[in-house]
């Protein structure tokens, strides 16, 4: 009996350690994935080889992720990361993921609302946010053209829902997107990421 327990006990070990091999590291290969949009198109990682791209997890009911689409914070962003040539993939992780229909309608049409520009919102129900490690809405990753992830971490310097905090905060995925297309290596490859938790069913 002990030593099933001790076997169970190691293969629960196993399992969680290779979930931490799996997520998303500065420097490695960004985890490839294929969903759904919003409005039931595929959409592929492999879909913009070649290019900058920026994956953004959001919930419009966040406090957090509205602090930066309220003040057009999100927009202004993402218009940065379309002048230096990359796509831009709203990621939304839920335990029904595409399933809900309604929920995801419902946060295209408030990103609307917000003039957000992303190239997709992307839908899922799990395997996307577990593979890159994604805990909080909002979660920033930056992946080069190469495929791989140059940034990891908050979208600014200041972890708050307070929106007046932005215009003094360092816009960590412009720094990330300015220093990689100009050739430099990155200050702030990997920051604290904040907001509310990320939902897995």
């Amino acid at each position: 009996m002990k030593k099933m327990t001790m076997s169970i006990a190691l293969m629960a070990g196993m399992a969680v350690a290779q979930a931490v091999l799996a997520q998303a590291t500065v420097g490695q290969s960004a985890p490839p994935f294929s969903a759904t949009d919003a409005s039931g198109k595929p959409v592929s990682l492999a879909d913009y080889k070649g290019k900058y791209v920026v994956l953004e997890w959001v919930n419009k009911d966040c406090p957090f992720s509205q602090k930066h689409y309220n003040s057009g914070n999100i927009t202004a962003t993402q218009k940065h990361a379309a002048a230096k040539g990359a796509a831009w993939l709203a990621v939304s992780t839920s335990a029904a993921g595409p399933k809900d229909t309604a929920a995801a309608s419902a946060l295209a049409a408030w990103m609307k609302e917000k003039n957000a520009v992303p190239t997709a919102l992307v839908l899922d129900a799990g395997p996307i946010g577990r593979a890159y490690g994604a805990k909080t809405t909002p979660h920033m990753y930056v992946i080069d053209p190469a495929g791989k992830v140059v940034y990891a971490g908050a979208i600014d310097s200041k972890a708050s829902a307070n929106a007046a905090d932005i215009p003094s905060s360092i816009n960590y995925v412009n720094l990330a997107l300015d220093e990689a297309t100009a050739g430099k290596p990155l200050s702030k490859p990997v920051t604290q990421p904040y907001g509310c938790s990320v939902k897995y069913g």
